[in-house]
């Protein structure tokens, strides 16, 4: 990554020790099966971020200056089994290290690695997936480490709830819970869908977030654009309300496809990252301190649950 800072914040929001934030760049793109390019999008990210007023309106906050700092991209691309070990253990360290961890791909692969050591780090975690397509299959192409099997793992060792759904092979059917799925057709006609989603959720939340989600018409520069998704306002309001309602541990965002001639779908995942944050640590002064929560006593082992109803 050429860029120095994220977003260009001054130095002194962007050092290690005093930063509450940590933004990991994952340029992997190895295994997509339609338009390349996702390996270009953190640092597509990174530019329009630079480009970017960073005083929140809605919110009425800089969240930047909660610090936030912006690590070594992860460039492991041997394979899609080390490229995910690697992302496991950059991930890891920086929770270990009490920070609100958060990850730019890259290719949805990599959340089999960030998926991973939150789970390893949190109690009781769920899984937000919002995408286009299920992910759910166990192995594809030779790889269990493949974008087509972003959350297989997750629906087995996580309370995986998947929002925005529109695209899947049929056999992803035995592995979904259709209970916690909330189908992007289903969504146009469901006004109850957020506080649906919410009541399944635990109180530990990780989100996993494919660009691809939305509606093509307002983020065309993805890999596999799929049409009928969301919405920007929709999106907003479903995100606040996960954020001011639960602990959401981190998040990372995948699939941006950069395209040399369209700069929107750059700049709305830049907005994205940037209001996630703001929702994150709104009402939190920069002087604050931050405690993650995460499990200090972690075996190193990935905790299964099936999550009975009356867990949460």
């Amino acid at each position: 990554m050429q860029t120095k800072t994220y977003a260009g914040i001054p130095e002194k929001y962007a050092k290690l020790d005093s930063s509450k934030i940590v933004l990991i760049p994952v340029p992997y793109d190895g295994t997509s099966t339609w338009q390349k390019g996702a390996d270009k999008g953190p640092e597509a990210f990174l530019h329009a971020s630079e480009n970017m007023e960073l005083y929140d309106i809605e919110t009425q906050t800089e969240v930047y200056k909660q610090g936030v700092f912006l690590a070594n991209a992860v460039t492991e691309n041997s394979s899609p089994e080390t490229m995910v070990n690697a992302v496991h253990k950059a991930t890891k360290n920086y929770i270990k290290r009490n920070k609100f961890v958060t990850i730019f791909g890259g290719e949805h692969s990599i959340s089999i690695g960030t998926i991973r050591a939150f789970n390893e780090c949190f109690d009781n975690l769920t899984v937000l997936h919002i995408d286009a397509h299920a992910d759910l299959r166990k192995e594809y192409e030779g790889s269990a480490c493949n974008h087509a099997c972003a959350v297989y793992e997750a629906s087995q060792t996580t309370n995986l709830i998947q929002v925005g759904i529109r695209s899947m092979d049929i056999m992803e059917k035995t592995v979904m819970d259709h209970d916690k799925t909330y189908f992007a057709h289903e969504l146009a006609q469901d006004d109850a869908w957020m506080d649906s989603a919410l009541d399944q959720m635990t109180d530990n939340v990780f989100i996993t977030f494919d660009l691809d989600a939305f509606d093509p018409s307002i983020l065309p520069s993805t890999g596999t654009p799929e049409p009928g998704g969301l919405f920007w306002y929709e999106t907003l309001e479903f995100l606040k309300m996960v954020f001011e309602e639960k602990n959401v541990v981190g998040f990372d965002i995948v699939e941006l496809c950069p395209n040399e001639n369209e700069k929107s779908s750059d700049f709305l995942a830049a907005k994205l990252y940037y209001k996630m944050l703001s929702y994150k640590f709104m009402g939190e002064g920069a002087e604050d301190s931050y405690e993650s929560n995460f499990d200090n006593n972690d075996n190193g082992i990935n905790k299964f649950s099936k999550f009975n109803d009356d867990e949460y």
